[in-house]
């Protein structure tokens, strides 16, 4: 046998009730901590690129010199 309509609407607001109060669910906060997750890869990467940057400016006569004298002292 079939409910009455008035049944079924109020079994659908119960439950929407229900998910209201329970807060966000499961999959929507690890989304937001993949991204967290993200986000800090992404700064870490240009905190080594800054890095590698900064070094490569620092020493980078010296490396020219030595790849220089590595290059010449080479048989042709």
């Amino acid at each position: 046998m079939r409910e009455p309509p008035e049944a079924s609407v109020a079994k659908q607001a119960i439950g929407w009730m229900a998910v209201e109060r329970r807060g966000p669910s499961m999959s929507a906060m690890n989304h937001g901590q993949a991204g967290q997750a993200q986000t800090e890869y992404g700064l870490i990467l240009m905190l080594v690129a800054i890095t590698v940057i900064g070094a490569l400016t620092i020493l980078g006569q010296q490396v020219h010199e030595m790849w220089h004298t590595i290059a010449a002292a080479m048989p042709r």
